[in-house]
């Protein structure tokens, strides 16, 4: 009875307990099944690496059963294979293919196993090892198998992080990551650095930009200027996907052709043609292309791809699961090449035993179609009958396969087409003479798979071209009339090629506009103040304004960075210089000139100027989050005393207006008056109250307490809907403070109250300029009598 229903979706699942016989196909069993603690030890043998051990158990097990078992079989095999034992692995497949039709999953330990044999063997890699350390499922080793290979890579940080090569029309995404303009598109608006997506449009569609960020048009002449030639060989091959894409065949070949001509590095639009002649059914020059490829970078992935999507096209198929193994060994992670591997394997190594499963009550022995459709080396199955008991005339043993023990060791990474992949890892060792795989093979039904080469009225009917490209297969990699793709030469950098065109200076922090302009950061915001517009094209930004998310141009950054160190190391100073200028609390501090503001009182602002946007955001960048704010002036332009105003909270509207949430902090008076970028400015003093001891302070206390004990009278005997509207203005009055004289512009409840009390503002000013707490409480307390009396009955 079959062990598990799964077997072929993990190995681990191949050894559970014993089931009826009619359950899934497998073998009778009048003899017993099979001890679960042995399988249960023959497991945890697999598990830890003891493969010979595990196999060695399971085949006791199955020694022990009147019939073979499927599930067991298939895990005996299993172990056999990691164990190096080749042709006791085929024998054990095979006896689970009598069973029952294999499935290519329940193969991938066999492929795993040639794969790593080749991997050591032939290709001379280092060995990769499971996350068991059993060298079971293929750790990760490296970039994408369908990439570029090294040297066909452009400098950092100049690659496309999507299609690894050098960027072609690069558009810049919100995120600040560059691409190029197709992987951005295809990429449906995520980024493949950070995944970063972009953010959802706020306005009508019709209003949406076409397509898009727009090429970012410095990245775009740095590479026009750098790399003159790979660039264009880059924008023919792009037209080439397009044309593919679009399934215009023809001319999408031809512009391969042109780009081959002009590219330093060949190899990737190689595989691109070859890939394209596989489509076109011109699977010759797919073939000549793909072999080009494997002998110049053996070590490459996607070399071994195309060549056996070349051979599969041909229906050389034994030659297609070579590729695919070699693909396997290369890249072990590649789980759509293990598992054309498997089903190569699956149809050629086992294809007599398919359609067992119908008809199993006539015995193995007669079945006289089998006799005659299994190949040499799967032998070791029982074929005839010797005598009137039914023992075998050979064993397993004497029709096995051996593994070889005499590898060359001067082999070359690559070999040739002819030549098998299992020629290297296995001998097929028989009682009169030997055979490779590839002789073995040809033998087997599956032969009958092959597909015929179309011819050239094939390819015509088909309506496919039938041009075959130039030869370049046969060149190196290199182009030597092209720059290679190793470095910038210095003689090629140049500052202004990095100079912003609104301040005439390096870019310092540039960010990129969706319409592909890039700007400095702080003179793009000081641009959008104005109006949401382009500086230099005039494109509507509103929706770039409305995000707020200028992230900076991470490859225009790194390449200053790299290229111009002296330069930005000059800019920085510069801007570090006047960051520090305008950090300064007592000289040039930014006058917001609107309205009184008083120390501990809150005073929210609309900022929609673009002078105060500016203003606000030096603020903020800045970190000193504080500005004054005076009255207006019409000799001086603002009043002499003020009120230092510290921002809590920004909230901007999408236009670019905003709401600044403010207190009052500290009062100051004007020592000479001047202006910035359109804001004024101001070198100030700060004010503290003078203060007084013995018993001038004992009358200041006796002072305090009564004028905030009139003040509570009075806020008391407003009327509700009054009181309402202050408290949602000003808040609650605060309370009264123990020492007078603790704060050094004196109580908290003092400002409240002069900020509620129905006073001009010029009267405000002048109590704000006092510094004596006792004459502004004098001063206070007339105001209370005055507007207590005037308060209607």
């Amino acid at each position: 009875m079959e062990l598990g229903a799964a077997l072929g979706q993990q190995a681990q699942q191949r050894a559970h307990h014993h089931q009826a016989p009619s359950a899934a196909g497998g073998g009778g069993g009048g003899g017993g099944g099979p001890c679960a603690e042995m399988l249960q030890v023959a497991e945890e043998a697999f598990r830890g690496g003891q493969f010979a051990l595990a196999a060695e158990i399971l085949s006791s097990q199955l020694a022990e059963l009147a019939q073979p078992e499927r599930g067991l079989c298939l895990r005996q095999g299993d172990a056999l294979a990691r164990a190096g034992r080749m042709a006791e692995a085929l024998d054990a497949y095979s006896a689970a293919a009598r069973l029952a039709r294999l499935r290519p999953e329940e193969l991938r330990e066999l492929t795993e196993s040639f794969a790593l044999s080749l991997r050591d063997k032939e290709l001379r890699l280092p060995p990769w090892r499971g996350p068991g350390g059993g060298g079971g499922a293929a750790a990760p080793e490296g970039d994408d198998p369908l990439a570029d290979p090294p040297c066909c890579r452009p400098p950092e940080p100049l690659g496309c992080p999507v299609c690894r090569r050098l960027l072609c029309e690069p558009v810049t995404l919100h995120c600040g990551h560059t691409h190029c303009k197709r992987c951005a598109q295809s990429g449906g608006g995520e980024c493949a650095r950070c995944a970063a997506r972009r953010p959802a449009s706020a306005s009508a569609p019709a209003a949406q930009p076409p397509a898009g960020p727009r090429v970012n048009v410095v990245l775009g002449s740095l590479l026009e200027k750098w790399f003159p030639v790979e660039s264009k060989a880059r924008r023919l091959g792009a037209e080439g996907d397009a044309l593919k894409e679009r399934q215009e065949l023809a001319p999408a070949l031809e512009k391969y052709n042109q780009a081959l001509d002009l590219a330093s590095c060949k190899c990737s639009l190689i595989a691109q043609r070859a890939e394209l002649c596989t489509a076109m059914k011109n699977y010759q020059q797919a073939l000549y292309d793909a072999e080009a490829l494997c002998r110049n970078k053996p070590h490459w992935p996607k070399g071994h791809y195309v060549k056996a999507q070349a051979l599969s096209g041909l229906g050389r198929i034994e030659e297609a699961l070579k590729e695919f193994l070699y693909c396997v060994a290369l890249n072990p992670e590649w789980s759509s090449m293990k598992m054309e591997a498997q089903k190569i394997m699956c149809e050629m190594f086992f294809p007599a035993f398919e359609n067992v499963h119908d008809n199993l009550t006539t015995p193995f022995c007669n079945r006289t179609s089998y006799t005659r459709l299994k190949p040499v080396f799967l032998s070791s199955i029982n074929t005839q009958s010797s005598g009137e008991d039914g023992s075998t005339a050979e064993t397993s043993k004497e029709a096995s396969l051996k593994l070889t023990k005499n590898l060359s060791q001067d082999t070359d990474a690559y070999r040739s087409t002819e030549s098998s992949v299992s020629h290297h890892i296995l001998d097929f060792s028989f009682e009169d003479n030997k055979k490779t795989l590839g002789t073995v093979l040809s033998s087997l039904p599956g032969a009958s798979l092959k597909r015929k080469f179309s011819s050239d009225g094939d390819l015509q009917s088909l309506g496919v071209p039938i041009k075959i490209p130039r030869k370049d297969g046969d060149a190196s990699c290199e182009n030597p009339s092209s720059l290679p793709l190793t470095a910038i030469p210095a003689s090629l950098v140049d500052a202004s090629d990095f100079e912003c065109s609104l301040c005439m200076r390096l870019f310092y922090e540039p960010v990129a506009t969706p319409c592909g302009h890039t700007f400095c950061l702080k003179c793009l915001e000081r641009c959008l103040d104005h109006n949401p517009y382009c500086p230099l094209c005039k494109e509507k930004l509103s929706e770039f304004l409305a995000g707020r998310t200028y992230k900076k141009t991470i490859l225009t950054e790194e390449l200053i960075v790299r290229y111009l160190p002296e330069e930005l190391s000059e800019r920085k100073k510069v801007y570090e210089e006047e960051m520090k200028e305008l950090s300064n609390l007592n000289k040039d501090v930014p006058i917001f000139v609107c309205t009184m503001a008083f120390p501990t009182i809150p005073c929210p602002l609309h900022i929609f100027e673009p002078r105060y946007r500016l203003m606000i955001r030096r603020c903020m960048d800045t970190g000193t989050k504080q500005f004054g704010m005076c009255l207006a002036d019409e000799l001086k332009g603002f009043a002499d005393y003020g009120c230092m105003l510290e921002i809590r909270d920004v909230k901007f509207f999408p236009d670019g207006r905003s709401v600044v949430d403010t207190v009052g902090v500290r009062r100051f008076r004007v020592l000479s008056h001047g202006q910035r970028d359109g804001y004024n400015t101001a070198n100030i003093e700060y004010m503290e109250d003078k203060k007084v001891e013995g018993a001038e302070y004992e009358e200041l206390v006796r002072l305090h307490d009564s004028v905030y004990d009139q003040a509570v009278a009075w806020f008391t005997s407003l009327k509700d809907n009054m009181k309402a509207q202050i408290l949602n203005h000003f808040g609650s009055m605060p309370g009264k403070e123990p020492e007078p004289q603790s704060n050094p512009s004196g109580p908290a409840w003092y400002w409240w109250l002069l900020a509620v009390l129905p006073l001009e503002n010029r009267a405000q000013l002048a109590i704000l300029a006092m510094t004596s707490l006792k004459d502004r409480l004098i001063a206070i307390r007339r105001v209370l009598i005055f507007v207590t009396r005037k308060r209607p009955r």
